[in-house]
């Protein structure tokens, strides 16, 4: 409400919208919760993708349209890739994103702008799921095995497992974990699906490039992706109450550079 004088210098009140600073705006302690059904969907969707994809692998079903694919973005004698320099390093500036140095940065990045926000909770929720995900990716590798291609030439330096794609797990881990953490600031669903959108986006060009450089099939990436998203999707409502109940602690409240 607010005060003015009229024409006979008598006091008027007149609405006026109340004036927002910066000093006014408050983010939400806690955030909002995910919703933990829609999640397991997702997540059960993705592992039977998965689950498809290693069947598919480990019988030999997708050896022809492996090649087939790998060798359709390649030209000349030599194999290169389609297009000029510049689509090459573009190429591998968006594989970077998926690799060690580039994603862990942003994942420990990521978990202290939480803290800043005051979301304990989904700090440590993320700082699981990047955690654990790393040790699923692994047992993965174990699990099935694959040789990397020789169809093509490499170009960019790959070593390990082929199947499924590392790069693509983690990405999708590392990216799909950070958006479910962030969308906790707006309780708006459209909001949320536009965030999470983009970073399976984002994982999935990171998986993409993998394939362009001639290291992975695309089986491995198409798997590495599902088995991922599956496991940002699963660890956000598995790992929802430990996380929760971690935050609260007084370990966590320490730790809390916003404090």
């Amino acid at each position: 409400m607010e005060v003015k004088q009229n024409a006979q210098g008598q006091s008027a009140e007149t609405d006026a919208p109340p004036s927002t600073t910066a000093d006014t705006i408050r983010l939400p302690e806690r955030g909002f919760a995910i919703d933990r059904p829609k999640a397991l969907i997702a997540a059960a969707m993705c592992w039977a993708g998965w689950a498809i994809m290693v069947w598919l692998v480990t019988t030999g079903r997708t050896l022809d349209i492996d090649q087939w694919v790998l060798l359709s973005f390649r030209t000349g004698e030599d194999l290169g890739l389609h297009g000029s320099e510049r689509v090459l390093e573009t190429v591998r500036d968006i594989t970077a994103l998926g690799g060690v140095f580039l994603r862990n940065l942003f994942a420990l990045a990521a978990v202290v702008a939480l803290l800043f926000l005051k979301l304990r909770r989904e700090a440590v929720l993320y700082a699981l799921t990047v955690a654990s995900g790393w040790v699923a990716n692994t047992g993965m590798k174990l699990l099935v095995g694959r040789e990397r291609p020789e169809i093509v030439p490499h170009l960019t330096h790959a070593g390990g497992e082929s199947f499924p794609s590392g790069h693509s797990f983690s990405a999708a881990v590392v990216y799909i974990g950070m958006a479910i953490a962030f969308a906790a600031l707006s309780r708006r669903h459209s909001v949320r699906y536009t965030v999470i959108g983009f970073a399976m986006a984002v994982s999935a060009l990171v998986a993409f490039s993998r394939v362009l450089l001639g290291v992975h099939f695309p089986s491995d990436v198409i798997a590495g992706w599902l088995g991922g998203a599956g496991w940002a999707f699963l660890a956000a409502a598995l790992f929802y109450a430990p996380a929760k109940a971690a935050a609260e602690s007084e370990t966590v409240k320490k730790m809390d550079p916003s404090e």
